[in-house]
């Protein structure tokens, strides 16, 4: 039975630490995102299948970016600092509460605009993280510039998010500058980290954040999983058929060619070696877990549709295999970036990527004639392409035996 941690003193841990993985307390941390993601998904289903995509795409990228950037803050830190002690285990679980007061509040924030719960689930979960920081200040010396610096930048920009939601509530900011604001803020944030560790920086653990990084990952594969399923649901009201099948398969396998293409780029030797590039790495990713969610949404709205009667659905077979093309498209592309900088050697040809992205890009004009369960079924074909051709590449370049 493993010793009680009572208090341990908050030191950087070796960031060649040996044998170092997740916590099953992080394990436990990544399941309060599964309902935030899941929240947010269903929303963005919802908003597609009632004709209104393009309108729900800003109110996404703002709440998913709150989710992202909550993990984000908990993960490095964690890397570098988790003692697993009880006051770490207490100030994770106050983060978690926050993370499922934002994922209550995502309905809201989505169709009314109303962002009072979501700003308090990130309220209470920054307060947890700055509570670390200067726990870790206090009793690691070395690093208190650092720490200090990170508990300062987070608390004055939680005090400007809660300023946006209360002039705006009181009817002193006009709607259209609440995008802008937004966008400065989001913009201070991801500057916190690089002004925080200008001076020293975290010991944060290359293999265990590619590892942290692909769980999550996995996470928003399965939230795909899960939506496609809801769909399926859905749609067997009325009877399964065919085209039902097909299209629940084809899914299943774009998912699992998308698994396949992230984890052939390995990103711990490469985060080892390039440290300095390790913000284009990780802000990079924002963008490939949103089209990830995103694919969620497309995917349950054209399972759905396909087990519908032609005519019963609001939104156009275009739309809804857009809505599936462009978080692919998204994906390929920018899988090849965000690793670029870190890449020891090159996995994924970029030729791979940018081809498969353009063909997916182009199959949704095909839906006029063939209809939605073909594209789905043609993206999913490009993606196994990608796979296949990636495989073939990294064995003719291989070192013979």
């Amino acid at each position: 039975m493993s010793e009680i941690r009572i208090h341990v003193r908050m030191t950087t841990r070796s960031v060649d630490e040996p044998h170092r993985a997740s916590s099953q307390l992080e394990l436990l941390f990544d399941l309060t995102f599964v309902v935030a993601v899941a929240s947010i998904v269903a929303q963005l289903a919802h908003g597609i299948e009632a004709g209104h995509a393009v309108a729900g795409v800003t109110p996404f990228l703002e709440v998913f970016f709150a989710i992202w950037w909550a993990w984000m803050n908990f993960t490095w830190f964690a890397s570098s600092y988790d003692t697993d002690d009880v006051s770490f285990r207490l100030l994770t679980l106050v983060q978690m509460a926050g993370v499922l007061v934002l994922a209550a509040g995502v309905p809201a924030a989505v169709h009314d605009g109303n962002l009072g719960a979501v700003t308090l689930g990130y309220l209470i979960m920054r307060v947890g993280l700055v509570a670390q920081w200067l726990r870790a200040g206090i009793e690691d010396p070395p690093s208190r510039g650092t720490a200090f610096r990170y508990a300062a930048g987070i608390s004055i920009l939680q005090v400007g998010w809660v300023l946006r939601l209360l002039l705006a509530e009181a009817g002193v900011l006009p709607e259209g500058s609440l995008l802008p604001i937004f966008l400065v803020l989001v913009a201070l944030e991801l500057t916190v980290p690089v002004v925080a560790e200008r001076a020293v920086s975290t010991t944060w653990h290359p293999h265990h954040i590619a590892e942290r990084y692909g769980l999550f990952t996995i996470i928003l594969l399965g939230e795909s999983v899960l939506a496609t399923s809801v769909g399926v649901a859905a749609a067997i009201k009325g009877g399964v058929s065919g085209s039902l099948v097909t299209i629940s398969v084809s899914g299943l396998v774009l998912l699992f060619a998308l698994w396949w293409l992230y984890f052939l780029q390995p990103a711990g030797e490469g985060l080892s070696r390039n440290r300095q590039r390790s913000y284009l790495w990780g802000y990079g990713h924002y963008f490939i877990f949103a089209a990830l969610a995103a694919l969620g949404a497309g995917l349950e709205v054209a399972v759905a549709q396909t087990g519908r009667h032609v005519g019963t659905s609001h939104v156009s077979s275009l739309t809804v295999c857009y809505a599936v093309a462009i978080p692919v498209s998204v994906f390929l592309v920018l899988l090849t970036a965000a690793h670029a900088p870190i890449a020891p050697r090159r996995v994924i040809h970029p030729a791979v990527t940018i081809v498969g992205a353009g063909l997916t890009l182009l199959l949704p004009i095909a839906s006029v004639v063939a209809g939605s369960v073909f594209v789905v079924a043609a993206i999913a074909a490009v993606c196994v392409l990608a796979v296949a051709v990636t495989t073939v590449q990294r064995r003719a370049s291989a070192p013979s035996q």
